[in-house]
This record gives C-alpha cells, structure tokens and sequence, in this order.
C-alpha cells in the first residue's frame, strides 16, 4: 500500500517503522514544547496525511510516552478520516500533562504513534432486535 503524505517545512523527518515487526510508525513533535500540570496542547507535526480508500489512520501515544513523559491523549486515540487531506489539514497530537510536575518536550521526541486500519461502511437495515436475550450492558456477565 501508498500513501501520499505532506511534509509542511523542509526539516520535518517522514516517519517510520522503527522495527520490521512494528505495525504502527512514529510520530514526532517539531519543535520544542512545555506543558505545565493538567495542560492540554496540540503539538504539530509539520504533517499532512492522505488516507488511502478503504483506510483510516489510528493514532495513539506511544505506550513508553505515558511513563517516560508523563503524557497522554486525552480522547484516547485519534482518527484521521479519508477526507481530511488538503493544505491547512496538518496532523497536530493532542497531548495531555496527567502530572503534577511541567514536562519538557524536545523537537524530535517521538509522542505518538499511528498505523493504517482497514474500514468498511454500512447502510443501516431497520429492524427488531436480533435476539430476545438482554444480557444487561457494561459488565453484565461479570454478575
């Protein structure tokens, strides 16, 4: 698979696997940062990724970034749709500081980390529910 990406300044490094087994490639913020207790902040990445058909792009932090550096997505993960794709469509990390102490990004620190994911789209088919058991929501086999 090909995908098109955009590099928005001459000094931002594509990103890559870092292992041959890697199913996800880091990203990097471009320049230097500090988030002080609680703080949210869109680093940018000096990006712009065109997803190919058929696909989304899944970001979430690296899993050494909530240890290492104190920091989170404060929505979990990220999706870059298909359609977000033209010139001010910059792929920025939002970044959560969940310490009690300000944390020092450099420019280069690898923060999050993305991968390609298949996705298909349905029509909706209107109907009764598929079965008559209710197994009642979150937890309800762990009654």
């Amino acid at each position: 698979m090909k995908a098109r990406i955009t590099r928005l300044r001459d000094d931002v490094p594509l990103p890559k696997y870092e292992t041959p087994g890697a199913c996800c490639f880091d990203i990097a913020c471009i320049e230097d940062a500090t988030l002080t207790p609680g703080e949210i902040k869109d680093l940018p990445t000096g990006l712009v990724f065109c997803v190919p058909d058929g696909y989304m792009l899944l970001v979430s932090p690296r899993s050494s970034t909530p240890v290492k550096k104190g920091l989170t997505m404060p929505h979990g993960i990220g999706i870059i749709d298909q359609d977000y794709c033209g010139p001010g469509d910059e792929l920025k990390l939002r970044v959560m500081n969940f310490t009690e102490a300000a944390v020092e990004l450099r420019k280069g620190d690898r923060v999050c980390q993305a991968g390609f994911v298949r996705v298909d789209r349905c029509e909706w088919e209107e109907g009764a529910a598929a079965s008559e058991t209710t197994r009642g929501g979150f937890g309800s086999t762990g009654k």
